[in-house]
Order: structure tokens, then sequence, then C-alpha cells
């Protein structure tokens, strides 16, 4: 971990070992144009100014995007699953650490373990809490049909290995929600990208609640703390959403 004093010096670039990749069953063979991969060189293009044409296509991705729980049975590209993760790790981070960590889960059996997992896991909280037998077994079979019927999942982690160290609780406290928030972003990067290429996607926070249990199942560094599953996929089902008005939720100072 970092220290105050490190910090300044630190100078981070796109490291290209952080994810860990759960292989698939068969090495899926599909024609198509090659999907290509963004830059990973410092040498970046220049920005487009604001009234430049990829506002608009852009401002339409954002707002076209929604979260898809419905998949066909088309396998993912391994290709196309580097390019989304190449758009997560360009997000922006706190102190540019880049705390982001990611773990690929193709192969059946990988997904059959971890939804079998986490179910157990969820029926035993909701008995706990008292409900409904029946509500458990279809909740549980959602979330079950959801993870295993995606063509891939992303475990978005956090890890403060090279976040900055404080003494006191406060700032301790800050620096772990700065690692979230920078996961967060690279999230958000991923289902745009997600969005670009014609899939669907959906944010789900189930790892948050078992984060031991996720990273005993899939074998993951014991500094790595889950904080969402992205499960990904060609749609099988569109959908329509609105969003509360801008005054309803902005104030101006």
């Amino acid at each position: 971990m970092y220290t105050q004093a490190q910090r300044a010096s630190s100078k981070l670039g796109r490291p290209q070992s952080r994810a860990i990749i759960q292989p698939m069953n068969a090495e899926p063979t599909l024609s198509g144009p090659t999907v290509p991969t963004l830059p990973t060189s410092p040498t970046l293009p220049t920005l487009p100014t604001a009234d430049a044409p990829t506002w608009p296509a852009l401002a339409q991705l954002i707002t076209a995007r929604r979260s898809i729980r419905r998949y066909t049975d088309r396998p993912l590209e391994p290709a196309l699953l580097t390019t989304l993760l190449e758009a997560a790790i360009w997000a922006p981070s706190a102190h540019n650490r880049q705390p982001w960590r990611f773990c690929v889960i193709t192969s059946d059996d990988a997904k059959q373990r971890l939804s079998a997992a986490m179910g157990e896991q969820w029926q035993s909280d909701l008995t706990r809490d008292g409900a409904d037998p029946a509500f458990i077994r279809q909740r549980v079979a959602i979330s079950h049909a959801r993870i295993t019927g995606a063509a891939a999942l992303v475990l978005a982690c956090l890890t403060l290995a090279d976040m900055d160290v404080y003494p006191d609780p406060l700032r301790a406290q800050a620096e772990h929600t700065m690692a979230v928030q920078s996961v967060a972003l690279a999230c958000q990067n991923l289902l745009l990208a997600a969005a670009a290429h014609g899939l669907g996607a959906c944010w789900m926070c189930a790892p948050l609640f078992v984060p031991d249990l996720a990273r005993r199942v899939l074998d993951l560094p014991a500094d790595w703390e889950p904080q969402a599953l992205i499960t990904l996929g060609y749609p099988a089902e569109s959908k329509r959403k609105e969003r509360a008005p801008l005054d309803s939720r902005v104030v101006w100072r």
C-alpha cells in the first residue's frame, strides 16, 4: 500500500495484469469483423470538441443503454470481452491508482458454482428474515437463471494495495470510498462499451453481500473485494425506461 509520502512520486500506467479469466468450456469460432481494441499507449488521439459529431452518438449511447437480464445462447468472442475490459481500465480513478480488478467468468462450471453458492446463502438469509418460502424459491431461481444464462460474467473487485494508507479511521474510510468510486466508474465504461457493441448487460450487487464466498468459489486473491457482478450477452429482450426530471435531482448554488 502507498503511504502519503509515496503518493506524490507514484506514476502508474495501465497495467495489463488486472484481470483473471475463467476460461470457456470450448473456444468459440465465430466469423465476423475484427473487434477493435482501445489504445494502451500514452499517445492518445486529440479529444473532439463539444460540437463534434461524436457527441450526438455518445448521447444516444448513454440514454439508450438499459439493464438487460435475458440473453441468447450465442457466446461472446474473447476479443470482444477484451475490448470491454480495455474500455473499463481507461476510467478515471483516485490518484490514478486504478484499484479495479476483474474476474471474467465464461465457463459453465464456474457460473453454476458461483450461482449455486450465492443462491444458497441468499436463501438462508431470506429464511432468517422470515420471507415466504415460495417467494424465496422464486427469487433464487430468477437470480440463478440470470447468472447462468449470461454468455459471460465480469466480477468487478477493488483492492487497496496501491491506495494511500492513513492512521485514522476517517481518512482510511475516505480512501476506501475512493476505491469503490473508481471501480464504479470502470464498470460504467464497461457497460457503455457493451451497449456500443450491441450487447446486453446488467449490474448486479449480490457479491457485496457475500464477498468471502465469491473469493472462495472463484479462487481470487485475498485483497480483492468483490463489488459487482456484471452479466453480459447478446440481448434476448429490450427495455424502455424513463428518468426523473433533472430539476428533481439537481440544486444550483
